[in-house]
């Protein structure tokens, strides 16, 4: 504010070209008259006089009086100065007794007022100076005061209230200020006004309104009375009354329901003579209207009555119909009477009964009473009948509701007459609706409910019900307070906890059924391990829970199951649990920290054994009670209390129930940390910028944080402890919302730390810590592009750039980003100069600085040729001899090896031409599968694929081929043995989590010869099993057996391209393991739908063409040993097959070929029923029989050898639909196996060896890798010497000669059916690989894991020196697609709940090799011995390559993860699936390895110096110890 236009308002801050900030005490003018509220001291009196009174602080504690005739004084007043110290003070215009401050401003920037003060020549203004600043201050500010009673209040003797013209002003400029009550200059004489009715109703319009104005001048030039903005009118004048009219209709206010029954308006009495507004008062329009009730209506402050027969509020009480339907009192309103619980049973006629007053008798032509309930949102309309005035009855009905969940549902009652005029409910009745045998299944919590509803336990019908429904005579029911009302088998479900000290004293809750109705009953009839049990009344629910207090247990006793007798001891009352109650023994280790503030608030966490018994756990610090915040079985954890001793050690003493344990443990109280330091003492707006704080003890502190405080909002950072006396914190945001940030400096209201409880930092008063604006960065063009020339400077334009502080070397931290490169930055406080990286096309800027991320836009780099025409030319001269050079070499070279090339030319041009003749038929084939495979997965999003659960997917991958593998199971153990083998297990798995004993171990196990290469995958599976709760632990133990498995492989001058190529160590198997744990979210959330997608294709395809069920041969295949080398002579049928679960669904088609084996059509058929659901869920098979149906009720069981199989010269052939002669569009069932059907196999005839043999090949599950290496071998049936065969006799095959089956070169009639196939399946093999082989999948992020890993082998690489890329690439190939995807590829079976065939398993091989080749660096070249799959894949191999790469680089590309976030995941992990296996199980499968190699780990131990250090040897022998021990 300028010293011309200053105003003395406070919120105004300070005068001459003052800003925002705070004030300084020695720069702020205090002004003073009599009506402030402090007194000036010390100054003596005189005569009387007004007083006016100025000083600058601080005031001198001894005055000095100076007269002072420099300038002329106001009239009637003497001018004179005091003062001492730093500043000066005036008084003027009165005596120096009683002057009271009134005001204080602010009137220079910085430093003390000078004692040479002087008035401006009209006395209007004081001229002020500091050192280096002149101030003129108004000598008063009437204008800031808006009213009469803030003006005449403020104290301000300079000020009065100029009435009729509204404001507060000086005498003089008040004009005829002289007259009587025209100028006031005392409160008592502002306007006062009353108006006569003060309120009316919005039916009523243009009421007279008598204003009683007092201390109001003459008016005779006449007032207007204004109803705010809806009404104005002239007002009649008489004396100080003036009346006035209320507004016509159409300018009343609308008062609708939402707003309340009433509207508050301020009525205005407005002079003529100024035009402005000069008193008001409150004036109130009310609608009684909105009262829908009548109790509502006459409670209303207003004149509101209602009409009872009409069921209106009006306030005329003159239009209700009948005089005696006017109601004015609540007493006489209809309504009903408070009632006790209305109850009434479910689906039981009943009527209900009402009391109430005042009903009235609906007149002629009005409709009668009804009961309105509301039943779960439903209302349900019931006749009732009005007995008299006084009771109401709703007729006889049944009422229910939904759901057994609640036992008795409160529903809303109305009463209604006429329609919907409502009886009001002042009580809020509810009835009552209740079943019987909702949350009541058992006897005791029958017996327990409410006696009013009459709830029995019927025992012929074993449920609880109402007792007239109970009609079993011969077997009485039980009830409450009844002869009978015992319940029998008594039942305990839960007992907590299943652990306590022996000492006792462990509160130990029962949950279960039948447990008494009394407290009585069960009283001192509890044994817990044969321990009485005391019951304690609090705890006890009736029937459901007993809450007992443990006696003290003998040291023979270790365990026993809860023992509950209900009144008495006979087995029909007993309840005995199936869990054991178990006494431990609770041991202390040790606490960390062990040092904290003595203010308190440090999380100290302690260590033992058993920690986790008992049901009450209480920590002591000496004498003071540390607060339990949570426990484990091996720690406990306390928050600790200011010490009432001081500083020092204090003992740390633990009780769990009565058990008592003390260890020297103690815990030091050291001195509160202090803060001495902040560097900067400034941030801004948003926060994370760097506060380096200097102090004491900082290091003692857990979790410290920053903290600002500011409107009452808090908000806090975080802060790391660098050392005892520093600490770097991020600045946290100023909690103020971006709408209200000015662009000015803010000081927050406290600013401080959170240092556990320490209380003397949280709000530091010494330190003067300031906010500055936010940068604002401003785009870099309109649109958003900005386009410049390599090299170019970019300029990023904004302000607030450099904070303002006061030494002006406050600089923030910026980072610009052009696309992912930074550049190199010169600030000033409105540019940011980017020195612009080496790049060109279009890169998105990105800055950062403090808590803001902000793009300003995008930058196109384009580069223009620099070179002359003539420097051109000579290029393009000198290019085009060397390429002329380069053509003549390469002609010389072509014709060199055109001889050698000239096969592989031959079999490219038939490749081409057979992919040309079949392409047609694949664009057919391609279209109708797409349309099988949409049907099948269009609801493969959320539950449509039937993924496997975590558990199952893993176990499959670890353990291929183990349905039930120990470690899902718990450890089994004989009961004498189960503590001491508990104990030796626990200890083996602290072993395990020791990584210098847990990398010895492997060592040594890999080094003995009898350790097999199953036996490293096993141990490499269960050790993951036991870290799947620590999969930090467990990737740091892997990235050191990786680093040792690469020094091993150079060293042994190896190619480096073969590690990881072979599962020949635990590392190897470890990582299959790690990525398996790790990449089940991308499987479920990205890859599962296209992999199951392709099986579900090939499966598709593979069933369009016939199938050989004993060979696994098809027409249709990928692989050329799966393919069928004969013309099959098939037709495609419909049959339509009636649903297994309900026969009166509709028929649904199925597609199946007439040379389909009977079984081949029951598994086509269940594929058709059961689609989308996963195979275990599912009917199998050989469950079922097919059953043809040809009409009038003749139906034929179907079998794939039966009494009418055909048997010729040895060779027995399998049942199809062709030889049971089934038409096109037949119907058939699946109905259960039948133990003989009519045209079943006489089993003294023919025998089902075969049968059998056939089936278990088709539906073998293990690990498929064998498969296609072996074909089912066809042996003759034992009994009777016949060979079953399907399609093609296995001699077939083996008539030919040895060199047309071998051959690699296909005969062109196969081939063309391998690349239909092939062309039919590339878009779904496409699919795959391209969502393998890319980094941004549908928005998710890559896995961190794969960058992570990738990055720790470039790591290795750059260590060893190795910078050859076809390593590195080969590394990462090795380590992810060969050793988890291709596994995946095969085995889809892993991930989903399906069953995989022989020759969907010969196809998924296929394109598992071309997985692998795409991920190869070596080239592959086509000959005539090349395998078939790479000729079928060979153009196509080249493009997978180039994806390969790129995936690679981009990898390469992506930001380093950092092992602070790596770690963060990995726990998340862990956290998510911590209780999948059982780890006692997994350490007792590990330690038998332990057993069989226990010498040699031994020594290995006793030979490594940091092994022999921790002991290690000693604890593994303990172990053995314990594992050992048979007593």
């Amino acid at each position: 504010m300028t010293a011309d236009t200053a105003s003395r308002r406070p919120a105004r801050n300070s005068f001459s070209h003052s800003h925002d900030g705070p004030r300084d005490a020695e720069s702020s003018l205090l002004l003073s008259g009599r009506r402030s509220a402090q007194p000036i001291p010390s100054i003596p009196p005189t005569t009387q006089h007004k007083v006016y009174t100025a000083w600058a602080r601080p005031v001198p504690s001894h005055p000095l009086l100076i007269s002072s005739h420099r300038q002329p004084t106001p009239p009637g007043a003497y001018g004179g100065l005091w003062g001492g110290g730093a500043g000066w003070g005036i008084r003027v215009d009165g005596p120096s007794h009683g002057a009271l401050q009134y005001e204080t401003i602010q009137v220079v920037k910085h430093g003390p007022i000078l004692r040479d003060m002087a008035f401006s020549v009209d006395h209007n203004f004081l001229y002020v100076m500091s050192e280096t600043q002149l101030t003129r201050v108004p000598v008063e500010a009437c204008g800031q005061y808006s009213t009469c009673s803030e003006c005449l209040g403020s104290g301000d003797p300079h000020c009065g209230w100029c009435v009729l013209h509204n404001t507060c002003t000086r005498k003089e400029k008040c004009e005829r200020s002289s007259e009587p009550r025209r100028f006031a200059s005392d409160i008592k004489q502002c306007v006062r006004l009353s108006v006569h009715p003060n309120n009316i109703s919005v039916s009523q319009y243009s009421v007279m309104l008598v204003l009683e104005a007092h201390n109001v001048p003459e008016l005779s030039a006449g007032v207007n009375c204004t109803f705010e903005d809806l009404a104005e009118m002239d007002g009649l004048v008489e004396g100080n009354r003036i009346k006035c009219s209320s507004p016509a209709e159409k300018e009343v206010p609308r008062i609708i329901i939402d707003k309340g029954d009433h509207q508050i308006v301020q009525l205005y009495l407005k002079s003529k003579e100024t035009g402005l507004a000069f008193a008001n008062t409150s004036f109130v329009f009310y609608n009684c209207s909105v009262h829908k009730s009548c109790l509502s209506c006459v409670s209303s402050p207003y004149q509101c009555h209602w009409c009872k027969y009409r069921h209106v509020c009006t306030h005329d009480p003159r239009t209700c119909s009948f005089q005696e339907g006017w109601v004015k009192q609540p007493e006489e309103c209809p309504q009903l009477l408070p009632a006790e619980r209305i109850l009434v049973p479910v689906n039981v006629v009943k009527p209900i009964t009402l009391r109430a007053k005042n009903l009235p008798q609906p007149q002629s032509g009005q409709r009668g009473y009804e009961c309105v309930l509301t039943i779960q949102g439903q209302e349900l309309k019931v006749p009732a009948l009005r007995f008299n005035s006084s009771s109401v009855q709703c007729q006889n009905t049944s009422y229910s509701y939904d759901g057994m969940d609640t036992g008795s549902l409160p529903v809303d009652l109305t009463v209604i007459w006429n329609g919907d005029f409502s009886i009001d409910n002042p009580a809020d009745n509810k009835v009552h609706l209740y079943k019987c045998d909702a949350r009541r299944e058992s006897c005791g919590l029958c017996l327990k409910a409410d006696p009013l509803f009459g709830c029995v336990w019927c025992k012929g019908e074993n449920r609880c019900m109402l007792k007239q429904h109970c009609l079993h005579s011969e077997s009485p029911w039980l009830e409450h307070a009844g002869p009978n009302s015992k319940c029998t088998n008594p039942k305990i479900t839960q007992i907590t906890p299943l652990r306590g000290p022996r000492e006792g004293g462990t509160l130990v809750t029962i949950r279960g059924e039948n447990l008494g109705l009394e407290f009585k009953e069960i009283q001192g009839r509890v044994k817990v391990a044969e321990v009485d049990c005391t019951p304690v009344p609090w705890g006890y629910i009736p029937a459901e829970q007993i809450v007992c207090e443990m006696g003290k247990a003998e040291k023979s006793q270790y365990a026993g199951n809860v023992q509950v007798c209900v009144g008495e001891c006979r087995p029909e009352f007993m309840a005995t649990s199936y869990k054991y109650y178990y006494f431990v023994v609770p041991k202390l280790d040790k606490l960390k920290p062990s040092r904290g503030p003595v203010s308190g608030g440090t999380i100290v966490n302690i260590t033992g054994s058993n920690l986790d018994a008992g049901s009450n756990v209480s920590i002591m610090f000496k004498d003071q009670n540390c607060t339990y915040h949570r426990r484990g079985g091996q720690w406990i954890t306390c928050k600790s209390h200011a010490s009432l001793h001081g500083y020092g050690n204090v003992t740390v003493t633990v009780r769990v129930d009565k058990a008592y344990m003390q260890k020297d443990l103690r815990f030091e109280y050291v001195e509160d940390p202090t803060i001495l330091k902040l560097e900067p003492e400034w941030s801004i707006f948003s926060g994370y910028t760097p506060v380096t704080v200097t102090g004491t003890n900082l290091d003692i502190i857990q979790n410290p944080q920053i903290r600002a405080k500011y409107n009452g909002l808090e908000a806090v950072n975080k802060c790391r402890v660098l050392s005892p006396t520093t600490m770097l914190c991020q600045a946290p945001a100023l909690p103020i919302s971006l709408s209200r940030q000015k662009e000015v400096p803010e000081r927050p209201d406290e600013f401080g730390f959170i240092l556990d409880n320490v209380q003397s930092v949280r709000a530091l008063n010494n330190t003067s810590f300031v906010y500055y604006p936010n940068p604002v960065f401003e785009p870099l063009s309109v649109s958003g592009v900005l386009e410049l020339k390599p090299g170019s400077p970019i300029i990023l334009k904004g302000r607030n750039f450099l904070p303002p502080t006061s030494g002006g070397n406050g600089k923030l931290n910026f980072s610009v980003l052009i696309g992912e490169k930074p550049c190199t930055l010169t600030v000033s406080d409105t540019q940011l100069l980017c020195e612009s990286p080496n790049l060109t096309g279009r890169h998105k800027v990105l800055a950062r600085v403090g808590g803001i991320e902000f793009s300003p836009g995008v930058v196109d780099i384009t580069s223009d040729s620099p070179l002359s025409i003539t420097a051109i030319m000579s290029i393009a001269g000198a290019g085009g001899l060397l390429i002329f050079i380069i053509v003549v070499v390469l002609i010389a070279y072509k014709r060199k090896s055109r001889q050698s090339d000239l096969t592989l030319k031959r079999l490219q041009m038939q490749m081409d031409n057979l992919e040309s003749r079949v392409a047609l038929e694949c664009k057919e084939a391609f279209a109708e599968l797409q349309t099988d495979i949409h049907e099948l997965t269009s609801d493969l999003d959320g539950a449509g694929i039937p993924f496997l659960d975590y558990r199952a997917y893993t176990m499959r991958v670890l353990f291929p081929g183990i349905e039930e593998h120990p470690v899902l199971r718990d450890l089994e153990v004989p009961g004498y043995r189960q503590e001491q083998v508990e104990k030796g297990l626990k200890l083996f798995g602290q072993l395990i989590n020791n990584k210098v004993f847990l990398l010895s171990f492997i060592r040594t196990l890999e080094s003995q010869r009898g350790f097999s290469m199953r036996d490293r995958g096993n141990v490499a599976s269960l050790i993951m099993t036991v870290l799947q709760s620590k999969l930090e632990y467990a990737t740091d133990v892997l990235k050191q057996l990786l680093s040792d498995l690469i020094d091993k492989n150079l060293e042994s001058k190896n190619h480096p391209k073969l590690l990881l190529r072979r599962t020949e160590s635990v590392a190897e198997k470890m990582l299959t393991n790690w990525f398996t744990f790790l990449l089940y979210k991308f499987l479920k959330e990205c890859a599962g739908e296209p992999l199951f997608s392709l099986f579900c294709a090939i499966k598709q395809q593979m069933e369009k063409g016939p199938i050989d069920s004993i060979t696994g041969e098809a027409r249709y295949s990928l692989s050329e040993d799966k393919l069928i080398r004969q013309q099959i002579d098939y037709k495609t049928m419909v049959v339509n097959c009636i649903h297994p679960d309900n026969e009166k669904s509709p028929e649904i088609q199925v597609k199946v070929l007439n040379c389909d084996t009977i079984s081949q059509v029951k598994e086509k058929i269940l594929d058709a029923i059961y689609k989308n659901v996963p195979y275990s869920h599912r009917q199998k098979a050989s469950d079922m029989d097919l059953e043809w149906r040809q009409g009038r009720g003749v139906r034929v069981i179907l079998q794939d050898e039966d009494v009418t199989t055909k048997i010729e010269s040895d060779w027995k052939r399998l049942n199809m639909l062709s030889h049971y002669q089934v038409p096109d569009n037949s119907v058939v069932a699946l109905v259960p196996k039948q133990v003989m059907a009519y045209n079943s196999v006489n089993n003294s005839t023919v025998s089902r060896t075969s049968a059998s043999k056939y089936e278990n090949m088709i539906k073998y599950t293990g690990s498929p890798d064998s498969l296609r290496s072996r074909t089912p071998m066809i042996t003759p049936d034992l009994e009777s010497g016949v060979k079953v065969w399907h399609l093609v006799k296995n001699h077939e095959h083996g008539d030919q000669k040895e060199g047309d089956r071998g051959s690699k070169m296909v005969s062109e009639i196969y081939l063309t059916r391998l690349l239909a196939t092939k062309g039919t399946l590339q878009k779904f093999v496409d699919d795959l690989f391209e969502t393998i082989f890319s980094t941004a999948h549908r928005g998710s992020a890559l896995p961190l894991a794969i960058k992570y890993m990738f990055d720790f082998l470039d790591e290795q690489a750059d260590k060893h020196s190795i910078h050859d890329p076809h390593v590195r690439h080969t590394w990462k190939s090795n380590c992810l697609p060969l050793r988890f995807w291709v596994n995946v590829i095969k085995n889809p079976q892993f991930v989903f709940d399906i069953h995989k065939s022989s020759i969907t398993d010969a196809c998924l091989s296929v394109v598992a090799q071309t997985f692998m080749d795409s991920c190869s660096t070596s080239e592959h070249r086509l000959g005539k011995d090349s395998p078939s799959n790479k000729l079928l894949y060979a153009k196509d191999i080249p493009s997978y390559k180039s994806w390969v790469e790129r995936y690679y680089s981009d990898i390469s590309r992506m930001p380093a993860i950092s092992d602070q976030d790596m770690n963060a995941y990995l726990a998340e992990q862990s956290r998510m699936h911590m209780h999948e296996f059982n780890s006692m199980s997994s350490l007792s499968e590990i330690y038998s390895y332990v057993g069989k190699y226990s010498e040699e780990i031994v020594s290995a131990l006793e030979q490594d110096d940091v092994a022999r250090k921790q002991r290690l040897a000693f604890k593994l022998e303990q172990v053995v110890t314990f594992m050992s021990l048979e007593s």
